[in-house]
């Protein structure tokens, strides 16, 4: 069997076995053996034994489950609560009001949780019905509140930029600094986007009956001082060098678990539901990573990546043509896996193509996490819509529709970052 039917024999089946519902972690590992075992004469046993012992013993690894588990203790806070509080009389004054909350609340979230499903939902329980209380479109609503959730996949600390970092064997610290600006470009795009529709449709945004003072604004703002310092605390200690990534992460669960016990939400139930969501949610990501990495190394022995590398290489396209092609097809396949899966899947036969194309690995990080977040408001399968739904009760296509906005703004971050490269290495280069 020649090497272009051996990668759609491959092909297939990890579709029809990730089709058939068996877990991913699975999936992969059962795709590289059956390519070790029929077009190889590898040591199966041993590689395998070797390959996923080599990538569950990662101390770069260690960061993940700590950062999840910030997340899971801030979730159970009343950060979402003091965050709405604090950010809502800033807004009043500003085109759209207090569906600017909704922005700038997910992207002060995603730095502290690293999670695109835990900050639509944090934030969406509180903003929702205050929002629809108050009389604010439902469409637009929405629409914020799904778009800038996707911000937990790229303002770090980042999930999905640690299992990237862990895959490609990147630097975690300078992925984190690269996702700063491009995920500041994103709030910029979204709040600019608000401010313009609000603008056209002045009708639909209630007014704001209560008048505050400079200084009962700065009082509220008080609430919101523990998060900037936990923030400070995680990305200053990586960004200075006081800290490792996995330092900074431990640093991060200590500041949470005094943030969430001066809160009084800090008990023995929710310290325990924090630690085993984030046990849970932990042995999964790193189950899939040990079955890609294996699946990696049985795809270098089957030479399929060298195959299409020269493949692409004598297509002759060009740099853009490559990105183009490359983002239709992460949007694709992240309408049908989460996007860990998503990066874990594809970067053994991507980074080849991707290396001797030229491209940055640091700067495609941030791009394909971009492409990820994409995916994350696209149906059928976009996590944030289902969280969406489970919130608000509505059918997932037209929340879909309420997200398009800002799905189509994630293409104009996309081409900028495509067109302005330094927008994603400026602050790793200053490191």
């Amino acid at each position: 069997m020649n090497e272009i039917a051996l990668t759609m024999f491959l092909l297939a089946l990890l579709f029809v076995l990730l089709g058939s519902g068996i877990w991913v972690a699975f999936s992969l590992t059962m795709v590289g053996l059956s390519g070790l075992y029929l077009f190889t004469e590898a040591p199966v046993g041993q590689v395998m034994a070797t390959t996923i012992w080599g990538a569950s013993n990662s101390w770069a690894l260690a960061a993940l489950p700590l950062f999840i588990w910030m997340g899971e203790i801030l979730f159970r806070s009343r950060l979402s609560e003091d965050m709405f509080t604090a950010l809502a009389p800033w807004m009043r004054n500003l085109p759209g009001r207090l569906l600017h909350v909704n922005i700038f609340g997910c992207g002060i979230f995603a730095a502290v949780s690293g999670s695109s499903a835990a900050t639509a939902a944090t934030i969406g329980k509180l903003s929702i019905p205050e929002l629809s209380r108050r009389g604010y479109p439902e469409k637009m609503m929405i629409g914020t509140l799904a778009g800038s959730a996707t911000l937990g996949l790229l303002i770090p600390p980042s999930i999905i930029l640690i299992v990237y970092g862990v895959a490609t064997e990147q630097s975690i610290a300078r992925l984190f600094i690269a996702g700063v600006l491009p995920g500041l470009l994103l709030v910029f795009l979204f709040v600019g986007f608000v401010v313009v529709w609000a603008l056209f449709h002045k009708e639909e945004i209630p007014e704001e009956s209560e008048t505050l003072s400079f200084g009962e604004k700065l009082y509220r703002s008080r609430r919101l001082l523990p998060v900037l310092l936990l923030i400070l605390g995680v990305i200053g200690s990586i960004y200075t060098g006081i800290a490792s990534p996995t330092d900074a992460a431990a640093v991060g669960v200590t500041l949470a678990l005094v943030l969430s016990w001066s809160m009084g939400t800090l008990n023995r139930v929710t310290f325990l539901d924090g630690l085993m969501g984030a046990t849970r949610t932990s042995c999964m990501i790193a189950f899939i990573l040990a079955g890609a990495a294996f699946l990696t190394v049985a795809m270098g022995f089957t030479g399929i990546p060298k195959l299409l590398a020269l493949w692409i290489g004598s297509l002759g396209l060009s740099h853009y043509a490559l990105l183009a092609a490359l983002s239709v097809f992460f949007v694709i396949l992240g309408c049908f896996l989460d996007g860990i899966s998503v990066v874990v899947l594809t970067t053994s036969v991507i980074m080849p193509l991707v290396e001797q194309a030229g491209i940055d690995p640091l700067w495609f990080g941030i791009y394909i996490v971009i492409v990820v977040e994409m995916s994350q408001i696209t149906p059928p399968v976009g996590f944030n819509l289902f969280v969406l739904q489970s919130l608000t009760g509505r059918n997932i296509l037209n929340i879909a529709m309420a997200a398009l906005p800002f799905f189509l703004l994630m293409f104009v971050a996309l081409g900028l970052i495509i067109a302005f490269p330094s927008i994603v290495t400026y602050l790793p280069n200053q490191m």
